[in-house]
């Protein structure tokens, strides 16, 4: 089968070959056959070594598809079900599971060790335990959730991360209140669906901030009050809060610099939101005075930062009732063998969402 191949870590092109198995599959497991992948900053994140991951892998995880077939202990999936792929299931048993923190269970990265494909020169490993730059991916049966028939395979795959993760900073995490200020710094996929859950929550004022003009426009098709460039955030914070700081200030691009561009413009008492996933080198640093006279609260958010499944159960809620939208987030369309292009597409900025079609 089909799928795009990273070699090495530090390569910035995917090789897409036909020689590629999905294996693994046996108890506990599913055999996906996918159907549209989102192309989300996170894969470029591996490629790069910013995210660690063992290589050679098959990037994506942001993936939709119908499940080829369900291995023994597999419950409530069959063969020709529609699904999502989820690249954090929760086992349900850990600490972290019955506190009621599932996007902290660590389980799925657990998988993130184990090859699940492989080609005649060896073992291949999927990205995040998953890897949907393929045609067929075999996954544990958490991975694995069914979506109702009225939602498009690419609008799913959209909600597998990008969607969930920008919605939940906004809903779950920082639990932006209504008539408040708002500023996104990063508007790329995750940062558009952070717009948009600050819009659904009621927030006033909603500041787009990104370098990339196109971003900046297509912010405030999503709920943005405006977007600036970066070196006009200043202005914005003065003319809007006449000084003082957001209320909510969401950094959704995971660069210890932009950190500290968030957390300065947050008012005191505000709260600082981190959504972007960074590099283990790339450290965020506060004096201990101005952490303890600014009384900022500093909340990371890991996947939207609450039970995914239910996350996503809200998303299509919203997306059917109108109330985001998901649609006009994939601005671009390719096919497999065009993924180089995609990811070029991603690095300039070009792209909000690129969707892959198998």
């Amino acid at each position: 089968m089909r799928a795009a191949v990273l070699h090495e870590i530090g390569q910035d092109k995917l090789e897409v070959l036909d020689d590629v198995e999905a294996v693994g599959f046996g108890p506990g497991k599913v055999k996906l056959r996918i159907r549209a992948t989102g192309l989300c900053h996170s894969d470029v994140s591996a490629m790069s070594g910013v995210l660690p991951q063992p290589a050679p892998f098959i990037p994506g995880h942001e993936g939709a598809g119908e499940v080829l077939d369900v291995g023994d202990g597999v419950t409530g999936l069959s063969a020709g079900d529609r699904v999502l792929v989820c690249w954090l299931p929760a086992c349900g048993a850990c600490a972290a599971c019955r506190r009621g923190q599932t996007q902290l269970c660590l389980a799925g990265f657990m998988n993130a060790g184990t090859p699940n494909f492989k080609r005649p020169g060896g073992d291949v490993f999927g990205f995040a335990g998953t890897g949907t730059f393929t045609e067929e991916v075999v996954v544990d049966g958490g991975c694995a959730v069914p979506i109702p028939d009225d939602v498009p395979f690419e609008i799913a795959a959209l909600i597998g991360c990008g969607v969930t993760t920008g919605l939940g900073a906004a809903i779950n995490t920082a639990q932006v209140q209504a008539g408040s200020s708002v500023a996104v710094i990063g508007c790329g996929g995750v940062g558009i669906s952070t717009v948009q859950g600050a819009r659904v929550q009621g927030a006033a004022q909603i500041v787009a901030v990104d370098p990339v003009a196109s971003r900046r426009e297509a912010a405030l098709r999503f709920g943005a009050t405006e977007a600036v460039p970066p070196d006009e955030l200043a202005d914005a914070k003065q003319r809007i809060t006449g000084g003082e700081g957001f209320d909510y200030v969401f950094e959704v691009v995971g660069k210890s610099a932009t950190a500290r561009t968030a957390y300065e413009n947050t008012r005191r008492g505000g709260t600082l939101c981190i959504v972007g996933a960074g590099a283990m080198d790339d450290h965020f640093q506060v004096n201990m005075f101005e952490l303890f006279f600014d009384e900022k609260r500093i909340l990371p958010s890991m996947y939207g930062g609450g039970d995914v499944l239910r996350s996503y159960e809200r998303a299509i809620a919203l997306w059917r009732a109108g109330r985001i939208d998901l649609e006009s987030m994939i601005t671009h369309r390719v096919q497999l063998a065009e993924i180089n292009d995609a990811l070029g597409q991603m690095r300039t900025g070009e792209a909000l969402r690129t969707c892959i079609e198998l």
